[in-house]
């Protein structure tokens, strides 16, 4: 997606959803690694994750710039555009938006260990090797024994 195809989708979102215009800007960066995209109030910018785009889809990304335009829409209007803020939540469900947006596939955490509690059964996936004499089972208080990964 180009620079000018994403300056058009996020007009058309926000003419057709919002029924507002967008008039700030809106720009790529590579560099977010964690979230799909972030609004910054003290600049009126909107930054995506290209990474969404490409990985995960065409609804994925537009979900995304749902939820920031929510953030954005909120601010030029002087409402509450925090996360914790009532006006914020009231729109997402207003606009169908998401509150989270999915984790990229080429980032899912890869664990090395597999604990599993003795009494209740449950499953803890570390990527961390535990110390078994140290800890135990946060659900029942039971022992853990390791499933996978191997131990000194």
């Amino acid at each position: 997606m180009t620079q000018t195809e994403l300056e058009k989708l996020i007009h058309d979102i926000s003419n057709n959803i919002f029924k507002k215009p967008f008039i700030d800007e809106v720009r790529f960066n590579n560099r977010l690694r964690t979230t799909g995209g972030r609004y910054i109030p003290s600049q009126r910018v909107i930054e995506l994750n290209p990474k969404y785009y490409t990985e995960l889809g065409y609804d994925e990304f537009v979900g995304i710039i749902k939820h920031e335009l929510c953030h954005y829409h909120l601010h030029i209007e002087g409402k509450g555009y925090q996360h914790r803020d009532p006006e914020f939540k009231q729109l997402l469900k207003e606009t169908n938006s998401p509150r989270h947006c999915n984790p990229l596939p080429s980032i899912q955490k890869e664990y090395r260990y597999k604990y599993q509690c003795t009494n209740c059964g449950y499953i803890y996936p570390r990527k961390k090797r535990m110390n078994l004499k140290q800890y135990r089972c946060g659900k029942c208080k039971g022992t853990l024994i390791l499933l996978q990964g191997n131990h000194p």
